[in-house]
C-alpha cells in the first residue's frame, strides 16, 4: 500500500514536471514565431536608423542643439552657441561634430572655448553642414583688423582643402537673452593659449587645442589659429581655422555627393548651387530653424 502511494506520487511529480516544460514541437513553433517577428521588425529598425542618418534626422539634432545652446547662454549669462567642425582636418573626410561653446572674456574679448562637461555631438556620417562662406582676414600687430566674407558661388571657391575646412567650420551664437547675434568668434583652448612661436604654454584641453596637440591625438579640434597669418608658426599654410563672424544660416549636404563632385572640381555647379536655394535660416528671436 505504501509502495502504491509512493509510485502514484512519483508519477504525479513526473507529470507536473512534463507539464512545465516544452516539447520539441512546441519549441520549434516558438523559434519560428520569434524568427518571423524579428524579420518583421528589421525593416522598422533600418528605417529608424536611416531616419537619423537622413537630413531630417540631422535637422532634429541641430534643432535640439540650438535649444540647448540658448539655455546655456541663459544659464551662464554669457554669449554661447554651437560650432560645427570636422574632427580630422587633413583630408576633410573626418566626422563633423557640433561643439557647445561659451564666451570667455579672459581668453579674448570675443574668445570662446568649449563648454566644460558637455561632450561634442557627432553628426551622422552620411551628411554634413556648410555655411557656404569663405573668410578673408587682414592682420595688424598680431590681431585681426578686418574680416571679409566671400559667398561661395563658383567652382574655384570650393576646390581646395582649406576652403572645405572654412565653409564646414562655423558657429551659431546666442546672447544671454536668447537672441541670435552675429559677432566675431575666435575659439581657443580653455586656458586661452595661442599657437605662436613666442608662446610655449601647454593646455590640457582635450576639445580645442593647438595643432600639435590635435595631431598627437590629445585633443579633437584645431583652435582658431590656422588661417595663414604671417606671424603664425604655420605661416603661409592656410588650414581654414581662424576668427570669423557667427552665422545665421547653413545648408545640409550629402557627403558622398559632395565628395564626388569635389573630386571633379565641380562641387558648386554640379551640387552646391542647387542646395543654396534650400538654405536653412535661424529665427533670431526663437532660435528655431526656418526655410525661406
Amino acid at each position: 500500500m505504501q509502495n502504491t502511494r509512493h509510485k502514484t506520487r512519483a508519477t504525479s511529480n513526473e507529470r507536473q514536471a512534463t507539464d512545465k516544460g516544452l516539447t520539441l514541437i512546441e519549441m520549434t513553433v516558438v523559434i519560428v514565431i520569434v524568427a518571423l517577428l524579428a524579420s518583421f521588425a528589421l525593416p522598422a529598425i533600418r528605417m529608424l536608423f536611416n531616419s537619423f542618418q537622413s537630413q531630417s534626422g540631422t535637422r532634429a539634432m541641430i534643432s535640439a542643439a540650438l535649444a540647448s545652446a540658448r539655455a546655456i547662454a541663459a544659464e551662464h549669462q554669457r554669449y554661447a552657441g554651437i560650432r560645427f567642425q570636422n574632427k580630422y582636418q587633413e583630408d576633410n573626410k573626418g566626422c563633423q561634430y557640433m561643439i557647445f561653446i561659451v564666451q570667455d572674456p579672459e581668453i579674448l574679448a570675443w574668445g570662446f572655448r568649449a563648454v566644460e562637461g558637455i561632450e561634442p555631438l557627432k553628426l551622422p556620417d552620411s551628411v554634413g553642414v556648410m555655411d557656404l562662406t569663405l573668410v578673408q582676414r587682414t592682420y595688424t600687430l598680431y590681431t585681426v583688423s578686418k574680416i571679409t566674407e566671400v559667398p561661395i558661388n563658383d567652382n574655384s571657391l570650393i576646390d581646395q582643402p582649406s576652403e572645405v575646412s572654412e565653409t564646414t567650420t562655423f558657429s551659431i551664437i546666442f546672447s544671454p537673452s536668447g537672441k541670435l547675434v552675429v559677432h566675431q568668434v575666435q575659439v581657443r583652448n580653455r586656458n586661452g593659449f595661442p599657437d605662436t612661436s613666442t608662446n610655449n604654454d601647454s593646455s590640457d584641453d582635450d576639445i580645442f587645442n593647438k595643432k600639435g596637440k590635435v595631431d598627437a591625438g590629445l585633443a579633437m579640434f584645431y583652435q582658431d589659429d590656422y588661417c595663414g597669418a604671417w606671424w603664425s608658426p604655420w605661416s603661409g599654410q592656410d588650414f581654414g581655422f581662424g576668427p570669423e563672424f557667427g552665422r545665421n544660416s547653413f545648408i545640409i549636404y550629402e557627403r558622398d555627393k559632395f565628395e564626388e563632385t569635389y573630386k571633379k572640381g565641380r562641387a558648386w555647379s554640379d551640387y552646391l548651387e542647387d542646395l543654396a536655394s534650400q538654405k536653412i535660416y535661424i529665427n533670431p528671436y526663437t532660435g528655431t530653424m526656418i526655410n525661406r
